[in-house]
């Protein structure tokens, strides 16, 4: 990975994001963005949104969501434990005894999640995944009033896992759902930007996808696209424990994911793969008989529709606090949505079955 490249990727995911608390990520893709394309801006919700070209009649979107998964005070007791609930879909199994950061205005405070150990339970506890409110975060505080002299109800909590490098170009964090995302379309934009596209490109960083993909949908409305592609990670089976005779065959540093199903356009499903081929950019295929669960499904059904697609990360323990994706998975993506939007065309379509669908898209 380029250097200049890899050092955005390091600040993005140094920057705490939990859903509806964006601003510091976002802060990173304006820095990164500014003056590098024709157009930046930031809306009500807080989608940063860029786009290059803008006048073309052809509109093309690409929504990477910048939020993650995290945790957020709802009380603090007499003894100054604070009880939390999640923001997103934590897997409980996973938070006992992690490091955490509760983000306050004062900065962030450092706290362990703790629980009743394990010698003090019985036989039948130790079998049971622990409820959230039999959780809590101890910042060391004496009691309630000194806690509260610090945290708030309400403050953000993430875990604290910084981003570390493993062998073969592999990475491994937290939040890579769905920074990674955010990451693949502005570094997309760049090198459209640089080459002349002749239809028109947005990149929007979203906010809010993991509690119910409300920044594409905002966004999606405001830029109109003719096409929209969600940009985040997907499920590998090149780890223990994963059947791949019904999650498929994905793996990790395999290339992108791209999927195919009813959420997705068929059209732009063929202009992606044919643009990997000529090209001979690595990519998988995911099936998606249902819908995807990611921004592909605001997209696809935004104002009279989009044709929508979905690019994805090959991701391992996703949702955990120890996520892991290769670095070339990740330029391989950048490639592959920079050469497929360079294809497009202002005159192509995408309707499905009018073509022959033979080549990327239709004339009119």
């Amino acid at each position: 990975m380029q250097k200049e490249r890899l050092a955005f990727f390091e600040e993005l995911m140094s920057a705490w994001c939990p859903s509806g608390f964006e601003e510091r990520a976002q802060d990173v893709v304006r820095a990164r963005l500014g003056g590098r394309c024709d157009e930046v801006r930031t809306d009500l919700h807080g989608n940063v949104i860029a786009g290059t070209n803008v006048g073309a009649p052809l509109r093309v979107m690409l929504a990477g969501h910048v939020d993650e998964i995290g945790l957020m005070v709802v009380y603090i007791d007499e003894k100054g434990f604070l009880y939390f609930q999640p923001i997103g879909g934590f897997d409980l199994n996973v938070l006992v005894g992690q490091r955490v950061l509760v983000h306050t205005e004062e900065g962030p405070v450092q706290g362990v999640i703790g629980r009743k150990p394990v010698h003090l339970m019985d036989p039948e506890q130790r079998k049971v995944v622990p409820k959230y409110e039999e959780l809590f975060i101890d910042i060391g505080a004496k009691d309630e009033k000194e806690a509260r002299k610090h945290v708030h109800v309400g403050d953000p909590v993430t875990i604290d896992a910084e981003m570390k490098y493993l062998l073969n170009d592999l990475v491994t964090s937290r939040g890579f759902d769905d920074r990674v995302g955010t990451f693949v379309v502005v570094e997309t934009l760049l090198e459209v930007a640089a080459r002349k596209p002749k239809v028109a490109l947005w990149s929007v960083s979203t906010v809010q996808e993991e509690v119910g993909m409300r920044g594409a949908r905002t966004s999606a409305y405001g830029v109109d696209p003719h096409v929209g592609i969600a940009v985040d990670v997907g499920f590998t089976t090149d780890c223990p424990g994963i059947d791949k005779k019904t999650t498929g065959d994905c793996k990790v540093g395999g290339g992108p994911i791209v999927a195919r199903g009813p959420n997705i356009n068929p059209i732009v499903f063929d202009g992606l793969e044919k643009a990997a081929k000529a090209k001979k950019i690595p990519y998988q295929i995911e099936a998606a008989p249902r819908p995807t669960g990611t921004d592909a499904n605001a997209l696809q059904i935004n104002r009279a529709g989009v044709a929508a697609a979905l690019i994805s990360i090959p991701n391992r323990y996703m949702h955990s606090p120890n996520e892991i994706v290769s670095l070339k998975d990740l330029d391989n993506a950048v490639r592959l949505l920079t050469e497929y939007v360079l294809s497009l065309k202002a005159t192509d379509e995408f309707v499905p079955g009018v073509s022959k669908r033979t080549g990327i898209v239709q004339k009119k």
